[in-house]
């Protein structure tokens, strides 16, 4: 698998609201970010885009997406993007995701942390309820990665 960094015009937007379904959300967000795609035998089989913030040295992961058929290429696409924020001289990277299922426990795998909640977030935010396992994301919990401890 290849990680390699495009330009946020180039991102599949089909990949990007597997993991954020709000159209509007996504294009507010992913001008102001460096973006990456995975790639296996030159097919795009996953995206990450992650956000500079003002101190220069955190990033927000704000998508991470894997195809459905490529499940095993999620975890090797985040280690990657991890290494790149790394290298790149970052303190820590942040990612916001909901208070139950699969994302939280991939982001903890990783190392994640969590470190506040977002009550509302997804009312506030999203003209359509985001539902999954038959209950509404209402929260959202926000996770750091930190590097320098």
């Amino acid at each position: 698998m290849n990680i390699l960094e495009v330009d946020h015009a180039q991102m599949p937007f089909s990949l990007l609201l597997e993991a954020d379904p709000s159209e509007k959300q996504v294009l507010s967000y992913l001008p102001h970010c460096r973006c990456y795609v995975a790639e296996v035998e030159g097919r795009v089989v996953g995206v990450c885009a992650i956000k500079p913030l003002a101190d220069g040295a955190t990033y927000e992961l704000m998508n991470i997406a894997v195809g459905p058929k490529q499940q095993g290429v999620g975890s090797r696409l985040l280690n990657g993007v991890i290494a790149i924020v790394k290298a790149m001289g970052a303190n820590k990277l942040l990612v916001g995701t909901g208070t139950f299922g699969y994302q939280l426990t991939f982001y903890q795998r990783a190392g994640f942390r969590v470190v506040a909640v977002d009550r509302d977030f997804f009312l506030h935010h999203y003209d359509e309820p985001i539902v999954e396992s038959g209950i509404q994301h209402k929260n959202m919990l926000r996770l750091e990665l930190d590097f320098v401890s």
